[in-house]
């Protein structure tokens, strides 16, 4: 099992009001398992996908990935833990806007000090075949070429989980699709898990499974 999600809950504080984000949530999934979670806006979809990067922490409940309880985790172990086995894709990509396509997709694997950081962006750069804009800075792209290269940035360390919050939602209806192909396509080949966010039927379809979130409730 990949990941285990057990009694998973959040609340927030606004100022005295207590606002229950997601309530108590279980799900598993094997490795090579995709996932669709849908539901209306503000019924705890991106508050998730959070926990499960483990960027912020449940007010109640646990996340097993790869046997390893994530909010056990100091915050070092689970920063290195997170480089290495979690990709997360933006509907906004999230490029650093003074580096390149290049730059972008070697940084997550330089900061790891990897020697051949350089030679594995640009393996991921041309699997999103994007290769012959690797010079090309952000303002450079079109939105489809910067989701793409926000792509190949979260899948450069080969990650385990991959969690994807509406990557086609900014992109015009062809180009999302395309998008969306080159999501599944790369994941199958790469064997990865992946959960996606998405408002779109036909993409949940494309889903082993589907789960509905209503008021941060599993329906």
């Amino acid at each position: 099992m990949i990941l285990s999600v057990q009694d998973l809950s959040k609340t927030y504080l606004q100022g005295a009001t207590a606002i229950e984000a997601l309530s108590k949530v279980d799900f598993e999934l094997k490795t090579g398992e995709t996932l669709a979670v849908v539901g209306p806006s503000g019924s705890g979809k991106t508050t998730l996908l959070s926990l499960l990067a483990g960027l912020e922490s449940a007010t109640k409940g646990s996340v097993f990935i790869k046997g390893k309880n994530i909010f056990s985790l100091s915050e070092k172990v689970l920063s290195l833990f997170r480089s290495q086995h979690i990709g997360i894709i933006f509907q906004q990509f999230h490029l650093m806007p003074h580096l390149t396509a290049l730059e972008n997709i070697s940084l997550p694997l330089e900061i790891q000090g990897d020697l051949q950081a350089q030679q594995k962006a640009l393996e991921a750069l041309e699997s999103v075949q994007l290769s012959h804009r690797k010079n090309h800075l952000p303002q450079e792209l079109s939105g489809g070429e910067c989701q793409r290269v926000a792509i190949a940035r979260a899948i450069v360390v080969k990650p385990d989980l991959l969690l994807a919050d509406e990557p086609s939602g900014n992109l015009d209806i062809d180009t999302g699709n395309r998008i969306m192909d080159l999501v599944f396509n790369l994941v199958h080949q790469n064997k990865m898990t992946l959960i996606l966010v998405t408002h779109n039927q036909e993409l949940a379809k494309n889903c082993h499974q589907q789960i509905v979130l209503r008021g941060g409730k599993i329906q």
